[in-house]
């Protein structure tokens, strides 16, 4: 099973070729399309940190042109000198167009653009892609990049992960909208959770059951057991998620609840029915361990996992901050001697001080 590690490890490892499969792309852009069916109508749509001739993302906004309603499709990749390619051999694609260049192949990135229906075939689509040699390696942060960023509508893309920070605060200056793919342990990111909590960017409509698989062309020996599938080429990751700030309907979607004493009686966590919903140590909140446990009738503060973010609907609940911003180490270094390692809430549990994992905290909103 893949986790937390694998990410880490493609990240420190610069391992950046994650392919995203095709399904998973109609699937969460048909969820905007779903909340409205104007969302890329007469934009141009980006698609950095691409690679056009491999890439899913071209393909299913090229394959789909008219009926997403684009007015302008842009791909770019990076060049392969910047890759970690161990074997290199450009596609029959490129060595038959008489635009290849045996000196720029490996040291110039490449644009792809479509607009129009080139072969005059009464359709555009895939076949109707042009391409050439961008000036530079294609690094999104390039100007040339940066400038067909300021000309886009929607730049969506699976960024690298060793730059996701970069990418996020690219995105973010230029005040585009966007649909990428992130590591979950980005959402807290100082770049990126304060635009969480502002309701500014929110998690997109998401992976089926939480697993992510992405077509891996590198080097495969540091997967754990059950990771990479030979078979099928395919990795698995549970820690990804789609990043947005276009509206889709689940985000409104308002979770069903029950009432603290019924959750206390009746509640699926024994958790909860034998020890209750503890106050911190150290913040003025409750710990509430599970999304289905919250109770809908309390009014305070409360602590709940980061993976609340999925089913969060801004009508509901507001997020108050996590606990990385808000715990109070000082009274863990008073009670322990020590300062307890990094920012994170505590209970008490049998005389003894429990450090739990990272919460956010929340609060529900005055019914209306």
């Amino acid at each position: 099973m893949a986790n937390n590690s694998n990410l880490g490890a493609a990240k420190a490892a610069k391992n950046d070729e994650f392919y995203t499969q095709y399904a998973d792309i109609q699937k969460e852009v048909n969820a905007y399309l779903e909340y409205n069916p104007d969302t890329f109508r007469d934009k141009t749509v980006l698609l950095p940190c691409d690679d056009p001739e491999w890439s899913n993302f071209t393909r299913f906004f090229a394959q789909n042109f008219e009926r997403l309603g684009l007015r302008r499709l842009i791909s770019t990749s990076y060049a392969v000198e910047s890759k970690k390619y161990k074997d290199y051999e450009p596609t029959l694609f490129e060595t038959e167009s008489p635009l290849f260049d045996v000196d720029k192949t490996r040291i110039k990135g490449k644009i792809f653009e479509l607009t129009r229906d080139t072969n005059q075939n009464g359709r555009i689509d895939i076949d109707d892609l042009e391409w050439h040699y961008l000036e530079g390696d294609g690094d999104f942060r390039s100007p040339e990049v940066c400038k067909l960023r300021d000309e886009a509508d929607i730049i969506v893309t699976n960024p690298p992960f060793s730059l996701f920070r970069e990418f996020i605060d690219w995105i973010i200056s230029a005040e585009k909208q966007f649909l990428i793919i992130g590591n979950r342990n980005g959402l807290t990111y100082k770049e990126v959770f304060p635009l969480i909590q502002d309701n500014k960017i929110w998690l997109g409509y998401g992976f089926e059951a939480g697993n992510a698989f992405f077509k891996f062309n590198g080097d495969t020996s540091g997967f754990a057991d059950g990771v990479y599938n030979p078979e099928t080429g395919l990795v698995k990751f549970r820690n990804c998620c789609w990043l947005t700030n276009l509206e889709h309907g689940r985000r409104h979607e308002p979770l069903r609840l029950m009432s603290m004493k019924d959750n206390l009686r009746y509640g699926r966590h024994a958790q909860i029915r034998e020890n209750g919903y503890p106050h911190y140590v150290n913040y003025n909140a409750i710990e509430v361990p599970y999304t289905d446990a919250i109770p809908d009738d309390y009014d305070g503060n409360m602590g709940v996992p980061v993976s609340f973010l999925d089913k969060y609907c801004p009508e509901q609940f507001e997020i108050v901050g996590h606990s990385l911003q808000l715990a109070d180490m000082g009274i863990i270094k008073k009670r322990l001697g020590k300062a307890g390692g990094g920012p994170r809430f505590y209970i008490e549990e049998n005389g003894s001080l429990v450090r739990l994992f990272e919460r956010l905290v929340i609060r529900k909103k005055p019914q209306q």
